[in-house]
């Protein structure tokens, strides 16, 4: 057989429910001693708590024997089954029996009545039998438990090792985003490098202000929204000095959904599409809105703008978005939805639902 983990192999003994272990041992006892009470009076018995005496004895010792069988049976998976358990099965036989004709013994002594079993073979002949059934069951039920807490053990390791995956894809698609990020605030600045010096030395402060905060949070994976608009608002100031009056920006979100989770650096991605396929590409005035509330354990939040761009459908599979969708897949599953469409008279709407408690990991 092969050899059994030892973290696997021990069960520990504080998941053993020993009170009602003793109970159901004792039940037990007294269903075998009523069942046997019925026999004994009927050929004549003259004290009616022997039959309980007897079954109690002997599933007493069985109980006490039982967990020390199942250690027994545990450490022989790694080696030496067979061999174990031609050791074992006689072992038990002697000390059942013995244990359970000195307590009757003392029993019988205490209450003056006079106790014969017979001879030591006779007795061993009319145990041996019962005592090897006894320890085959318990056996059996012995692996059953083994497998079972085996089987509970993989499935916290399991649980353990997806939420260390889960840990992991946030963190690299947190790194991924960055860079992304970065790239595309570059590019807008280095349009006005050589127009206008002074702007673009504004625009490197604010991005160096925004640069700042995203590193001081980025070994977070989700804070508060207020949280996140307190990130985005760096990046709406850099935008706007850049656009100037063609870029209005207006932010509206309740208490409730201030104080919800949310995955860190959500928002920069969509306002950034708002901004750059719309106000960058073209000279009329564009309203990009960031709303939020929360609704029946939803948070829900909507990015808007007024453009006039028409919605084109590689815009649903950019690299912001995307890196979005996946992130909000990974924390929240099915939990969370992610929509970006058409808005009537031009522009766009993105509409991202969450659940506004913690995650679902």
């Amino acid at each position: 057989m092969d050899h059994i983990p030892s973290q696997f192999a021990r069960a520990p003994a504080s998941t053993m429910p020993w009170p009602w272990y003793a109970c159901a041992v004792a039940a037990i006892g007294l269903l075998q001693g009523t069942a046997e009470l019925q026999h004994y009076l009927a050929h004549g018995g003259q004290h009616p708590w022997e039959p309980y005496l007897w079954e109690l004895s002997s599933v007493g010792v069985v109980g006490l024997l039982a967990p020390l069988i199942y250690r027994w049976h545990v450490a022989a998976l790694g080696h030496g089954l067979l061999w174990r358990h031609l050791l074992g099965a006689p072992a038990f036989m002697l000390v059942h029996v013995a244990g359970m004709y000195a307590i009757r013994a003392v029993i019988y002594a205490w209450a003056g009545v006079r106790y014969e079993p017979g001879g030591a073979s006779t007795v061993l002949a009319y145990e041996a039998g019962k005592d090897f059934v006894a320890y085959t069951l318990i056996i059996a039920i012995s692996h059953g438990i083994h497998l079972y807490r085996q089987s509970q053990r993989r499935d916290v390791e399991v649980q353990r090792l997806r939420g260390e995956l889960a840990e992991a894809q946030l963190a690299r698609l947190s790194e991924q985003l960055q860079p992304h990020f970065l790239f595309n605030s570059l590019n807008l600045i280095s349009s006005v490098m050589y127009e206008d010096v002074a702007r673009a030395d504004r625009l490197l402060c604010d991005l160096a202000t925004l640069l700042r905060q995203t590193l001081a949070v980025q070994h977070l994976a989700q804070h508060t929204l207020a949280d996140e608009l307190t990130l985005v608002a760096p990046y709406l100031t850099l935008m706007q000095a850049r656009f100037g009056d063609r870029l209005q920006v207006m932010i509206d979100a309740s208490d409730s959904a201030r104080r919800c989770q949310v995955p860190t650096l959500m928002l920069i991605s969509p306002v950034e599409n708002a901004i750059k396929h719309d106000v960058a590409l073209g000279n009329a005035t564009v309203s990009v809105s960031i709303r939020a509330w929360s609704d029946a354990g939803a948070l829900r939040l909507e990015v808007d703008n007024s453009g006039a761009a028409p919605l084109r459908t590689e815009r649903k599979g950019g690299i912001g978005l995307d890196n979005l969708r996946r992130r909000l897949h990974t924390l929240y599953g099915a939990g969370a939805s992610i929509d970006l469409r058409a808005r009537a008279g031009g522009g766009s709407r993105l509409c991202i639902s969450l659940p506004a408690s913690g995650p679902m990991l």
